[in-house]
Formats: structure tokens, sequence, C-alpha cells
């Protein structure tokens, strides 16, 4: 039970990120994000197909970004405010360490 409430506040704050201008979602904003060095962290759908996974971890590794699979399309899209979300890039410092500190704190 311990985990849930992260997971929840990492949701939370993607929600925030995005309404901030903060995030960019869908495949094609966080392509573009990373490749311009805009983005801080990528974030994956657990559920995406494994040429998705595949697309964006080698690009975040080819441009030194961290990234992490994690919940589903649908929540992901929910947290944004938006349809289903496969992929989508934080572009604020701050708040992708602090969305990384809650995915870490939530395994």
């Amino acid at each position: 039970m311990q985990g849930k409430p992260n997971r929840d506040r990492a949701l939370s704050m993607l929600g925030l990120a995005t309404r901030s201008g903060n995030a960019a979602s869908g495949g094609f904003a966080t392509e573009q994000a990373v490749k311009r060095g805009k983005a801080r962290l990528v974030i994956i759908a657990g559920d995406a197909s494994d040429n998705t996974k595949k697309k964006f971890s080698n690009m975040c590794n080819f441009y030194r970004v961290p990234y992490a699979y994690y919940s589903d399309k649908e929540s992901l899209g929910h947290a944004m405010g938006k349809e289903d979300r496969t992929c989508l890039a934080v572009t604020d410092e701050g708040l992708a360490n602090s969305i990384r500190k809650h995915l870490v704190d939530s395994e």
C-alpha cells in the first residue's frame, strides 16, 4: 500500500507540469523535445508497444535524457487532461527531478 500514494503523486505532478507548460506529450512532441535538448525526463507508458519503447529508449540513451517506463497510456493521458498518451517529456529540471524521485519511491 505504501507505493500507491507516490504513484498518484507522480501522476499529479505530471498534471502540474502540463498545466504549467513544462511538458510535451505524444510521440512527435516528445521526440522534438528530446532532439532539441529541452527534455529533462521522458516517461513511456508501460503498455506502449515494444517498437515505441525501443524507439524512445534508444533516443533517450543517445541524447542522454533520463527516461522511465511508468503507468499506462490511459493513466498518463488522464493525468495530463488529454486522451491516451504513450509518451511524454518533462521540460523543467525541478519538476523532472521531483517526478523521478516519486517514480523511484513507487517501485
